[in-house]
């Protein structure tokens, strides 16, 4: 599976967010033989604030993964990791992060929305771990992530 489908992936978990209310966030781990290992949609606002679910892989990689597999995995994701996620990430030693849309994306909507500001302040994912293979954003979904983020935020 070529990262486009893995993220495409990742935005179909986003939607399942938001049917479910939560926000449209939506991640998969997927290791070294392209094997999906795991995958997790957003429950932060169901369930429990922390549930991001860049999170959540990082924590499921932890249990379940080797030190190596984890060094080698790769996760796939919606929207570029919070500040949480990227340091759940590091501490467990997660590989290359690949993400559809950015942090500064995500500010813009949320700016055009009148959204309040989150209690962390974003920070890229490439000042949070400077030593990680990251890629994205991937503009071919811009908009279906940001239709996604006004969908949910207009029906709070």
């Amino acid at each position: 599976m070529e990262d486009k489908d893995h993220l495409r992936r990742c935005i179909e978990l986003a939607e399942a967010a938001v049917e479910q209310g939560d926000e449209p966030f939506g991640s998969v781990l997927v290791d070294a033989t392209g094997k999906v290992r795991a995958e997790e949609r957003n429950r932060a606002h169901t369930d429990n604030a922390t549930r991001h679910p860049e999170f959540d892989l990082a924590r499921w990689a932890g249990r379940h993964l080797t030190a190596e597999e984890r060094r080698e995995a790769t996760v796939y994701t919606s929207g570029e990791h919070c500040p949480m996620c990227s340091t759940a990430h590091g501490v467990v030693g997660l590989g290359r992060i690949v993400f559809a849309s950015s942090g500064k994306q995500l500010q813009e909507w949320h700016d055009e929305l009148g959204v309040a500001p989150p209690a962390a302040r974003f920070r890229p994912v490439v000042d949070m771990l400077p030593h990680a293979e990251v890629s994205g954003p991937f503009p071919e979904f811009t908009e279906r992530i940001r239709a996604l983020h006004f969908r949910y935020h207009q029906a709070e």
